[in-house]
């Protein structure tokens, strides 16, 4: 099978890349330079440099010819920062490639298409009387991402899209996209305890998201499919406590779940520092707590059924925040996240 990728330079997409070639496929990346620094990535895989959004039809095209999978592991989280109107950087960066994109796969005979969304769009998808999508801009690009792929998949042409949650893992030269943890609870450091919400989120490792991607690949849907995503459930106290543990101040560290209403009370000052600095954020600090006491969990079934295999998850933690903490303190060489 030869694969079509966007973003195998990065941590996911490399993982992807990784597991795909073990199984024998041939890779294709268009990606941004530069490469992270010692990091990881497979000799086999072709790369070609540059910004996919760059790129003409006929480039694509060409790119495309004689592919059998397209893998869209590109993109940009709600934890990249952007000026107003946010919504703009995320149609730009997570939805208007598709829109060129997935016609072309279409157009040159490709049979199928695997996209890296988001987890929230299972939350906004299973919760229609909470307004999610009005309030958070992030997760109705999600929801609008899921809808563009669905419009291209047909009986000739399989579209997946896999709903992404928390990930632990790093790469070798590249900023973690928890350090953004860091920074929010870093100011507690000097308290006996840390307040936090009460609830919590499924999650899985970087590797495990590789072959996740790789067995979407692979599989006939039969048309559209977005798969929910989670092997291990935790509370934030049971995360927090191995946070806490990488930061070398013990895993006992005493934690206190709030009520959404009394973390609302402290995203006042979220609230002031983005518009101080200009930041539209595509979570609604002040809707964010709702979402933060649930327990986003999900039944790995769903990646059992793609092939994934347990992972150490408190190990790929534990190395997630170490780096977060070195990136924190500026005592790591590291490359930023891009909108590749």
């Amino acid at each position: 099978m030869k694969v079509f990728m966007i973003g195998g330079t990065g941590l996911l997409g490399c993982e992807a890349a990784r597991v795909l070639i073990e199984r024998g496929h041939q890779v294709t990346t268009v990606a941004l330079p530069p490469l992270p620094e010692g990091a990881p990535i497979p000799k086999e895989m072709e790369i070609i440099f540059g910004d996919i959004n760059k790129k003409t039809d006929d480039e694509i095209r060409e790119m495309a010819k004689g592919c059998d999978v397209f893998i869209f592991a590109a993109g940009v989280d709600e934890r990249v920062e952007f000026p107003a109107p946010v919504y703009e950087y995320y149609y730009k960066y997570n939805i208007a490639p598709l829109k060129r994109i997935l016609p072309i796969c279409k157009e040159m005979g490709l049979k199928r298409a695997v996209v890296l969304g988001s987890y929230f769009s299972g939350l906004a998808k299973s919760h229609p009387e909470m307004p999610i999508c009005e309030h958070n801009p992030y997760i109705k690009s999600r929801i609008d991402q899921e809808n563009v792929c669905k419009s291209f998949a047909d009986d000739t042409f399989d579209v997946s899209v896999l709903e992404l949650p928390y990930i632990f893992g790093t790469q070798p030269g590249r900023r973690p996209v928890w350090v953004i943890l860091i920074e929010q609870i870093a100011f507690m450091d000097k308290w006996p305890f840390t307040m936090y919400p009460k609830g919590g989120t499924t999650m899985l490792t970087a590797k495990q998201v590789g072959q996740t991607i790789a067995g979407a690949a692979e599989k006939e849907v039969h048309g559209f499919k977005a798969w929910p995503i989670g092997m291990y459930n935790m509370t934030w106290k049971e995360f927090l406590s191995i946070v806490y543990d990488a930061r070398g101040m013990g895993a006992d560290r005493k934690i206190i779940g709030v009520p959404a209403w009394m973390m609302q009370m402290g995203m006042g000052r979220v609230v002031k520092d983005y518009k101080k600095r200009g930041i539209d954020s595509g979570m609604d600090p002040m809707f964010l707590p709702k979402i933060m006491n649930m327990n986003l969990f999900t039944d790995k079934k769903y990646c059992l059924e793609l092939g994934v295999q347990e992972d150490d998850i408190k190990a790929a933690i534990f190395d997630s925040i170490k780096l977060s903490e070195e990136a924190y303190k500026g005592t790591a060489k590291l490359l930023e996240m891009k909108g590749e």
